[in-house]
């Protein structure tokens, strides 16, 4: 039997890159024909620097509003909050800039606004549900009645996936939420802005696009494409993550690493991924770990329990880094730590009496549930778990 498979492209038009993000922005609007913009964004972009200022004076009366209160890991009461703010002006665009946690506000804030959803309840309902089976319920949605374009300032691919995060802080677990037009219309890549990220945050969200790019590869369900790009991405990232590391204010490496994360998230939520992933979200979630942090600690980890069902691939990783003879765990975890990157539980404060809750909400994790090696209960994750400790 010959091969078969299928993969979808993102509802998504382009992506512009090395172009100052208000120029863009405004070809990009031109463009697009909006009139009424409303941004999201964090509090220390809009209040520390004069970026968004910047992009304010670029839009002109075009401006509606902001909305700066985004929370870390995205609890569903944040994301409310952020739906009420755009009711109230009524745009007929979003223009979110910042990290991972700002665009999935501005995901899930989709959902609620294509779906009137104004109680935590009620988006829980939209969440995507693992089933005792290992099956996935995936909620219809209306389509989004306002589309988003993007300007990123880390490395987390957040951008370019129609998949959100958002946290039940009652349940503590992260959960996902997906529909094809919530993520990015347009992604605009401009290194100058992204100088004012911390370095922790920069170099470890640059961990998470590795992760994107590793489980893709060692994905159960390989795909041609992703397979092109990733390993290309992996490259990409290791050379230019380490001048990032040594030369901060190098925009051509920076664009690098960003042009990377492009090529590395392929196979967001289009090619199955594994539990370094899905057990990350659940470190959010419960201990609070910062998102490319948690990739940090446990992709490694992650690739050694994974090592005898797909020792193949992973000789892939090992070889594009140009060292077949070390095994890719080993390479990554060196990479990590040469980043001055934490590489252990312990590091990013996660204690062996918080393994119960995190394992619980693990298997309900879709990605979890598609690991290379099968992972049969919350006592798999604890082993992993234990090994990362």
């Amino acid at each position: 039997m010959i091969t078969q498979g299928r993969y979808d492209f993102l509802d998504q038009d382009s992506i512009i890159y090395g172009t100052p993000a208000a120029q863009a922005i405004v070809e990009v609007v031109n463009k697009i024909g909006a009139q009424r913009v409303f941004l999201i964004t964090s509090k220390t972009l809009n209040r520390k620097t004069d970026e968004i200022e910047r992009i304010r004076e670029a839009l002109g009366s075009r401006y509606v509003g902001i909305f700066d209160e985004c929370v870390t890991h995205v609890p569903r009461e944040s994301v409310l909050r952020a739906a009420d703010a755009v009711r109230k002006v009524a745009p007929d665009l979003i223009l979110t800039i910042g990290g991972g946690t700002p665009i999935d506000t501005a995901k899930v804030l989709q959902i609620c606004l294509a779906q009137n959803i104004k109680t935590e309840d009620e988006l829980g309902e939209y969440r995507i549900q693992v089933l005792k089976d290992g099956t996935r319920h995936i909620p219809k949605i209306a389509a989004s009645l306002i589309r988003q374009i993007v300007v990123p300032t880390t490395l987390s691919g957040a951008e370019f996936s129609c998949l959100g995060g958002c946290s039940d802080l009652v349940r503590q677990v992260k959960d996902i939420y997906s529909s094809p037009d919530i993520g990015a219309q347009v992604v605009i890549l401009d290194p100058a802005i992204t100088v004012h990220t911390p370095e922790w945050l920069w170099l470890s969200t640059g961990v998470r696009a590795i992760d994107h790019a590793v489980e893709t590869i060692c994905s159960r369900k390989p795909q041609p494409f992703t397979d092109a790009t990733c390993l290309h991405s992996l490259k990409m990232l290791e050379s230019s993550l380490r001048i990032n590391k040594i030369d901060p204010s190098n925009l051509q490496a920076r664009l690098d690493s960003q042009i990377a994360v492009w090529l590395a998230s392929t196979g967001l939520g289009r090619v199955e991924w594994g539990a370094s992933h899905g057990i990350g979200h659940q470190l959010g979630a419960v201990a609070h770990v910062p998102h490319g942090y948690t990739s940090c600690v446990m992709l490694h980890n992650v690739l050694r329990y994974n090592l005898s069902v797909n020792a193949d691939r992973q000789m892939l990783i090992s070889e594009v880094l140009g060292r077949s003879s070390i095994p890719a765990a080993d390479l990554i975890e060196t990479l990590v730590r040469d980043l001055g990157m934490p590489t252990r539980l312990t590091d990013v404060g996660v204690s062996p009496d918080q393994f119960e809750a995190i394992a619980r909400g693990a298997m309900e994790n879709m990605m979890v549930r598609t690991n290379p090696r099968t992972i049969h209960s919350s006592d798999d994750i604890k082993e992993i778990l234990q090994a990362a400790l």
